[in-house]
């Protein structure tokens, strides 16, 4: 039962927050820093290497990742609502569909109207960066419905910690590295499966947090399958190995500067294995995402000292 049923069945009124508030909400603003860091990675990296930026591209690249992740974030409100998954036991931030903000129709076509942009812009990068860029943008485009939509959802199952590391990754940076240059690289790709991994490690500390009602709701992620102990060791794994494979991936610049992402690293592991639960693992999975771009920042740093 939702916190609206609740407050309907006792008489009260439900609070209900200003429409555009519950949007924004609904679009949860906080898991945007996941999209814009890669494509920020990408563009800060073929700056660096050409020394030259297609701004408009770079727009067009950014909203349309954005408006991948919001119709992604939007449909998989609506998906969780009507598969049970999102209870009162969640500890996570509010879903809108689950606090009666919204019909799952409405979300829904919510979701639908994002993806639709996100085709609109992918057309104008497809007239600039082709057939590949028609690739990347397809599967994205297929991996938001997936992801949460369908038979078998990808969040259902093992497998969500491999789509953020490729789509939040390696296709994020690799392509937006693309669109700017129309060239690919050994190193663009080492760069996005390097910050492919701290977003997977978002996820899994997502996963973590909701371990129980997951599994309430038949819902068996990598983390269900791992146990806690084995999740906070790949956690760390997450976190640690994107700074020798940044330091290795012939980044242009300076490369010392990562280093200094290895207490932030060693911070957030020891407070997951000193066993963080409950709300503090909402403020961890903010930190987490902050360690990506911190990530992305240090290393801008690097190209900007050469």
């Amino acid at each position: 039962m939702t916190h609206t049923q609740e407050a309907s069945l006792s008489g009260q009124a439900p609070h209900m927050p200003p429409l555009p508030a519950r949007w924004i909400a609904a679009a949860r603003p906080k898991t945007l820093p996941l999209t814009v860091t890669p494509v920020v990675a990408g563009i800060a990296l073929a700056v660096a290497e050409t020394g030259s930026l297609s701004p408009w591209i770079a727009l067009c690249t950014l909203l349309g990742a954005v408006a991948i992740q919001i119709g992604t974030n939007l449909y998989n409100d609506a998906s969780d609502f009507e598969r049970g998954t999102d209870t009162e036991d969640r500890v996570g931030p509010a879903r809108a569909t689950a606090q009666g903000w919204f019909s799952a129709r409405q979300v829904k076509m919510a979701a639908h109207l994002m993806f639709a942009l996100a085709f609109l812009l992918g057309l104008v990068l497809l007239m600039h960066g082709g057939w590949p860029i028609l690739a990347v943008g397809l599967a994205s485009l297929v991996a938001g419905y997936a992801y949460t939509g369908g038979p078998r959802p990808i969040a259902y199952g093992p497998y969500g910690e491999i789509f953020v590391l490729i789509f939040f990754g390696l296709a994020a940076v690799g392509g937006t590295y693309y669109l700017q240059t129309l060239d690919f690289g050994r190193t663009p790709l080492l760069a996005g499966f390097a910050l492919g991994l701290p977003a997977a490690a978002v996820l899994l500390v997502n996963n973590y947090r909701d371990l129980e009602t997951d599994r309430a709701g038949g819902r068996r992620t990598l983390c269900h399958y791992l146990e806690r102990p084995r999740a906070r060791l790949l956690y760390t794994a997450f976190l640690l190995l994107p700074i020798p494979i940044l330091l290795t991936a012939g980044l242009p610049g300076a490369g010392w500067p990562l280093l200094a992402a290895l207490p932030l690293a060693a911070i957030l592991s020891a407070k997951l294995f000193r066993g963080a639960s409950g709300e503090a693992l909402n403020v961890q999975l903010a930190q987490t995402a902050l360690y990506q771009g911190a990530l992305v920042v240090l290393m801008i740093i690097g190209f900007l000292i050469a």
